[in-house]
């Protein structure tokens, strides 16, 4: 490993515990920072609410450090947005956010326009489908950034069991990801969690980055925000364990494929001769194909939309 990454390692890794809530809560009325939870959610509706329910709880009512809860849905067709209006969350659809730019699906998209919706000096971004949620995930990863003036961005780290199995999960992040950090960014080789959905930053960070739309969302930012601020303003703590639904290997190789995309052209810009994945499902005949598009759009530094330059002039 790198003698800077073995040292970032030791100054930028932390647990949940080193930073005490009334630290953190002091660090925030210290700086004046408000903070922003951001819910990025399809079809979230058996999770979606408790996840609102606990941070509403534990870190506006018994606490204030959360300033604003914002589920962002992405076309959901169950009763997402219902269960989180009425856990207490502010709920906002991806397609009336920035109507003159037409939606697309993926992840990254609902990330990139939520930053015209919400109003935090520091945005934590939590995945909707988290079971067993716990509010560490958001002080924990929240702390550095109102403790510390030098963090810009912090990713949460953690167990992610599969089947009973602990440390099973994150096969993306294992065949995928790991790998890639590891030969092309090396310096990006300590966070355990590169992949993962629950980290946060500062606006003004984000607002200079662009947002790959698809499942790309998180190594991308990563890997601009390593070049943006550098190493040492990156940050990870460990906030326990991850329990989430998990997706089938298909869904799982789809991901991969956006990831690799995410990285090639940060490679080298580069152009995909064929920017789709062909996948194969056994059917009455034998095995028949299925190709799916790779995402390979990404939104601009939010910095660049009118809309947005605009609001913070008002």
């Amino acid at each position: 490993m790198l003698e800077e990454v073995e040292r970032w390692l030791r100054t930028r890794s932390w647990s949940v515990t080193d930073r005490p809530l009334h630290q953190i809560l002091a660090a925030k009325q210290r700086t004046g920072r408000s903070v922003s939870v951001v819910l990025p959610a399809l079809n979230e509706e058996e999770t979606v609410g408790d996840i609102v329910a606990v941070i509403r709880h534990d870190l506006m009512r018994q606490v204030p450090l959360v300033d604003e809860i914002v589920v962002v849905d992405s076309g959901s067709t169950d009763r997402t947005s219902e269960v989180a209006a009425a856990a207490g969350a502010t709920v906002v659809h991806r397609d009336g956010i920035l109507p003159r730019i037409p939606a697309v699906p993926g992840k990254g998209e609902v990330l990139w326009r939520s930053l015209l919706v919400t109003r935090g000096d520091i945005i934590c971004f939590i995945d909707a489908d988290l079971k067993e949620f716990s509010s560490d995930f958001v002080s924990g990863i929240v702390g550095p950034l109102l403790t510390d003036p030098d963090v810009d961005l912090v990713k949460g780290m953690y167990d992610r069991p599969l089947g009973g199995a602990a440390g099973q999960g994150g096969r993306v992040t294992e065949l995928m990801a790991r790998p890639l950090l590891n030969m092309h960014w090396p310096q990006l080789a300590g966070f355990v969690q590169p992949l993962g959905g629950e980290y946060a930053a500062r606006r003004s960070l984000l607002e200079q980055l662009p947002f790959p739309v698809g499942y790309g969302v998180e190594l991308g930012m990563l890997i601009d925000a390593l070049h943006l601020v550098g190493l040492d303003a990156l940050a990870q703590v460990d906030v326990g364990v991850r329990k989430h639904r998990h997706q089938d290997g298909q869904a799982l190789g789809r991901m991969s494929a956006a990831i690799y995309r995410t990285a090639q052209l940060r490679l080298a810009r580069g152009h995909l001769i064929r920017p789709s994945l062909t996948q194969f499902e056994r059917g009455e005949d034998g095995f028949e194909p299925r190709t799916f598009s790779v995402d390979t759009e990404e939104r601009p530094p939010m910095v660049e939309i009118a809309e947005y330059a605009a609001r913070k002039v008002a």
